[in-house]
């Protein structure tokens, strides 16, 4: 007689546990959040079983890219748990933020159609409309899960949102759960009148372990995956002092890859040859170090860089906001701020005047003026000139408006231009242009303005 045995190693148990839910299904979201059990074993036992009333709500808090939306949005789509996802940041005013909530809500259950844009102006309005879009969905027997992300965003509402969406299950009489996402902490939330304490629940920064395996899970399949986890040890130990972002880590593991694997494809050298592979990527991902975070340039135009090792002289721009996209007329007036800053005040005349009448380059050019203003550096100039010099480089007429202005302001925000002085000067505002010569010629170019021809040190 013989006996089927079953080697019981060979079976991969989850270590999430619930009892409502198959292992198989456990088994696939421990997959798809590694480095996360903890947290969403803690998520399972707080949600219970479908039917179960939930905690009323729950703080989710951690530095940026730790997982937290990610995590959620897993969870609850595997699971296939009723829920709303909105953005804070997208739905910027209270009345943005309802509406859209109870639309999504419409779509939760695919019997029922949308019907037109629902208004909701006030949360008492909410609270009614909510109450008929659960009654309709039939969600009386399974929790509904509210999620809003970045939920800092909720401070800057009335100051009866937040406290109202703390209190959403006592408020609507339902089985329904706000989660609430942020990267601060929750005292920095709580309302001086007091509210309803949710539970906090913590999403700590990934270790370099944690990130050593989420990124080697990214392998290419014509590659080893450990090969692949050779690179990403290779890329953490030259980034992680100085980004522990791990969607900028994916980006710069994705954009650097082909070049690691160029000494592989030629034949030069094998899968285990580190020494080789370090050689010839040490010099790329130093170049790529300047670009960490800023994305000035897509992955094409790096790729397009890599292969022209010869032309350096493109790649030392990279940091120096070279690729910018500015409004029209913020382009001019980004001109127009780097001639005032560059040239002479007398000189305006002559280039800024249509009929300056005949200035001889003798008589316009003192003998003793030898040093050049590009090394003297910027200089302050008044708003006034700024718009003067603005209205006669440009060709059609251009109206003083709210929306000049404003340009102005982005442009010092930017950091393009810095202001001079203190904000209690009576003579108004000076500003000082902080871009450089190629800066500046790359933007005039884009607007077909040869700005060589109006500056004084190239007469």
């Amino acid at each position: 007689m013989r006996v089927q045995v079953t080697d019981y190693r060979t079976i991969k148990m989850p270590n999430l546990e619930h009892p409502a839910y198959p292992a198989a299904t456990l088994l696939q979201l421990e997959s798809l959040v590694p480095c996360r059990e903890s947290q969403v074993s803690l998520l399972l036992s707080i949600f219970g079983e479908r039917h179960h009333f939930s905690f009323p709500s729950i703080f989710i808090y951690g530095h940026t890219s730790s997982g937290k939306t990610y995590v959620m949005q897993t969870l609850l789509s595997t699971l296939q748990l009723p829920h709303v996802f909105v953005n804070c940041v997208e739905c910027f005013t209270s009345r943005l933020l309802l509406e859209e909530i109870l639309t999504q809500l419409q779509s939760c259950s695919p019997e029922t159609e949308k019907t037109s844009q629902v208004h909701c102006d006030t949360f008492n309005d909410f609270v009614r409309l909510f109450k008929q879009a659960v009654a309709t969905q039939e969600l009386q027997d399974q929790t509904l899960y509210i999620v809003l992300d970045r939920a800092e965003q909720l401070r800057e509402m009335e100051a009866n949102i937040l406290p109202a969406f703390l209190r959403l299950q006592e408020l609507t009489d339902r089985n329904v759960t706000v989660i609430l996402l942020s990267e601060i902490v929750w005292e920095l939330f709580r309302p001086n009148t007091g509210c309803f304490e949710p539970f906090a629940l913590y999403f700590p920064d990934y270790s370099i372990g944690h990130l050593q395996k989420i990124l080697s899970q990214n392998h290419p399949p014509e590659y080893s995956a450990d090969f692949y986890s050779a690179y990403i040890n290779i890329l953490l130990g030259v980034f992680y002092n100085v980004c522990r972002d791990l969607k900028e880590l994916q980006h710069l593991a994705a954009l650097n890859f082909s070049k690691y694997c160029e000494p592989v494809a030629r034949g030069e050298a094998n899968e285990r040859d580190s020494r080789k592979l370090w050689k010839n990527i040490e010099p790329h991902l130093k170049k790529a170090m300047q670009t960490v975070y800023l994305r000035e340039i897509s992955s094409s135009q790096w790729e397009h860089l890599q292969r022209d090792d010869e032309e350096l002289g493109q790649l030392k721009g990279l940091s120096a906001h070279t690729h910018v996209e500015l409004p029209y007329y913020s382009k001019f007036l980004l001109i127009a701020a780097y001639l005032a800053s560059y040239n002479p005040v007398r000189t305006d005349k002559r280039f800024f005047l249509k009929h300056h009448g005949k200035i001889r380059k003798t008589n316009f050019m003192k003998k003793h003026e030898k040093t050049s203003n590009h090394l003297l550096g910027p200089k302050p100039f008044p708003l006034d000139r700024l718009l003067a010099i603005l209205y006669s480089i440009v060709d059609n007429r251009v109206a003083p408006t709210a929306n000049i202005f404003s340009q102005i302001t982005s442009l010092v925000t930017l950091q393009l231009l810095s202001t001079v002085g203190h904000n209690d000067q009576l003579d108004g505002p000076r500003y000082k242009c902080t871009v450089s010569l190629d800066f500046i010629r790359a933007v005039a170019r884009t607007v077909n303005f040869d700005v060589i021809k109006y500056l004084y040190d190239f007469l």
